[in-house]
């Protein structure tokens, strides 16, 4: 059986060594990245399941390597942050991260979020009988592909299962905290902030980022809603 390819983007050695090790232990195969410069054309040749992204990196920082990577690469990424980092959970969802760490790391944690955000992707691209749709957005299971309007999404793991969760309920208020058992792995916690900026995420790509909102209506004290239409 292959193994799971992770792809580590870090350019602190000591970091990277300590990392690579303790993955390799848990039977992942792991790809090591020193320079941001580096970064793209390291993602398209080694196609690896899952990225792990420091932020501040040689030659393009990690946000840039997002952001261009997200053109291409619909598989989960998970940001390193260092705890001074000027940057917020709103600006990593929104240039495309799945999930992010503070450093310094603890193995356990990193293992349990690799794993959740894996499983999670495994999920979203099972093979499943039907297609769902409705006037304007349709959702392929098959071939996990989401279309609007007749244009093709391009949505990261959370924000699939965030839409077809809303999609195979269209028209009835979804919970905060539905969203989040459909979203949350062992050992891994979804907050409300979390659901509500994958919401805000998911508006912008649907056109639908100003009230009053068309497509996801937002129920005060309830949830969420997808417009049936």
């Amino acid at each position: 059986m292959d193994k799971t390819k992770i792809l580590l983007i870090e350019d602190d050695a000591e970091i990277s060594r300590l990392t690579a090790m303790y993955l390799d232990v848990e039977g992942y195969q792991v790809d090591v990245i020193d320079d941001g410069s580096l970064a793209l054309e390291a993602i398209k040749t080694t196609k690896p399941d899952l990225i792990i992204l420091d932020l501040m990196l040689p030659g393009m920082n990690g946000i840039e390597i997002c952001k261009l990577a997200r053109e291409f690469y619909q598989q989960p990424i998970l940001i390193l942050t260092a705890c001074d980092d000027d940057i917020s959970e709103v600006s990593l969802l929104k240039m495309g991260a799945d999930d992010y760490l503070v450093k310094p790391l603890r193995p356990h944690v990193l293992v349990a979020r690799i794993e959740a955000l894996l499983r999670r992707n495994q999920n979203s691209h099972r093979t499943l009988p039907d297609t769902s749709s409705n006037t304007t957005l349709t959702i392929n299971e098959a071939s996990n592909q989401v279309t609007f309007q007749g244009k093709l999404l391009a949505l990261t793991g959370s924000e699939y299962e965030m839409l077809k969760l809303l999609h195979k309920n269209a028209g009835k208020v979804i919970s905060r905290e539905q969203c989040c058992q459909a979203l949350r792995g062992i050992d891994y916690d979804f907050s409300n902030r979390s659901i509500d900026m994958r919401i805000s995420a998911l508006r912008k790509k649907l056109g639908d980022d100003e009230m009053p909102y068309q497509v996801i209506t937002t129920i005060r004290n309830q949830g969420y809603k997808l417009i049936h239409e």
